[in-house]
């Protein structure tokens, strides 16, 4: 299986820095430990008026705007979860994989897609959606992106994230019988190529064994992963 951008999403948003993760012997009896980064996060957003002024938000609004979508409707996911958090100073646990993630994306304010492996068939690809793929919203209704939508799209045509970096599916949502996670970060920001790598090694960090990880360029744009 591997995992890639497009050639057209290159072209279109050339500041893109992508970081992956497989991991597998996921359970959700694991011990993780996401305090220090919900700590930075609050420190971090005590500096400023609201998440939106961060960086790494501003150039995901700018690239939502790129899109066609109103950057106030449509919100990266990360731009989500620190809302909320500033909003009710904590998040709920839902996973202990999804709340490492979430921890880390708000550290960084980088969105964090977490996705079970197992329900990817094939490649998946960060791409434009023709119009043709099946989104399982967690509700377990089918929606169509619409053309020229960004998505993350398997081979069997089954969108896992609609708007890019706005929505998962409940396709492949984390649940207790994950066993092994697609784990993708990614940002516009011009500390793009700092920040990720870092973010990937907190990642690394918390598991064991080590998962397969890499961070993505237009010339290695694609990472092959499972076992």
């Amino acid at each position: 299986m591997d995992f890639h951008h497009s050639a057209q999403l290159w072209r279109d948003f050339p500041s893109l820095v992508p970081g992956v993760l497989y991991v597998d012997g996921i359970t959700s009896t694991a011990q993780v430990s996401a305090d220090r980064f919900c700590a930075a996060a609050a420190a971090r957003l005590a500096t400023v008026a609201t998440e939106s002024e961060l960086p790494e938000i501003q150039a995901w609004r700018r690239a939502f705007a790129q899109m066609g979508l109103k950057p106030t409707q449509y919100r990266c996911a990360s731009e989500s979860l620190l809302r909320r958090f500033r909003k009710e100073g904590s998040l709920p646990a839902l996973h202990p994989l999804v709340d490492l993630c979430n921890a880390i994306s708000l550290a960084y304010a980088i969105p964090v897609a977490v996705l079970d492996a197992d329900q990817i068939t094939g490649s998946l690809e960060v791409r434009y959606a023709t119009g043709e793929e099946e989104y399982l919203t967690f509700a377990g209704d089918i929606e169509h992106p619409a053309p020229g939508e960004v998505i993350f799209a398997d081979q069997a045509g089954q969108a896992h994230a609609r708007r890019w970096t706005n929505r998962q599916s409940g396709r492949s949502a984390i649940r207790d019988t994950t066993n092994t996670a697609l784990i993708v970060a990614e940002a516009l920001h011009d500390q793009a190529p700092d920040d990720i790598p870092a973010l990937i090694k907190n990642l690394e960090a918390a598991w064991s064994p080590t998962p397969q990880a890499a961070v993505l360029t237009a010339s290695s744009p694609t990472f092959t992963f499972g076992p």
